[in-house]
């Protein structure tokens, strides 16, 4: 595969996942009626809901920029265990979080594959 081709591809995947995140993303900083109405059921205040977004919005920006990308997607997967976790304690379905989990980690394994050198303790 040409390079052109991998970076078209590594910017378009980058591309969908920021579009996941930016969504979620806006409905926490814009304190919309609905993302209030899920945070109240999840026992978050406005404030803490806001806070939230500003978290993932960081590590969003961190995942979107190659040279920080890997502590972006660390950042971002954290984040989202923290959701699975939420989703879960409040009986709801973590197929979503779970879904958007592990797309965001196929991405950085293809974005950075030095990231799976490391984890499986392999020589670069």
């Amino acid at each position: 595969m040409k390079t052109k081709t991998k970076k078209v591809i590594y910017w378009v995947l980058t591309g969908l996942v920021s579009f996941v995140f930016l969504g979620s993303t806006f409905g926490k900083l814009t304190g919309n009626e609905e993302a209030l109405k899920m945070a109240a059921n999840f026992g978050l205040d406005s404030k803490t809901y806001l806070l939230i977004g500003v978290i993932e919005l960081v590590s969003l920006i961190l995942f979107i920029i190659p040279r920080t990308g890997i502590i972006g997607t660390m950042l971002l997967s954290a984040f989202m265990g923290g959701a699975i976790a939420t989703h879960l304690e409040h009986n709801e379905s973590v197929i979503a979080p779970c879904i958007i989990l592990t797309f965001t980690l196929l991405i950085a394994a293809y974005r950075f594959p030095e990231l799976i050198s490391k984890l499986m303790n392999k020589k670069s």
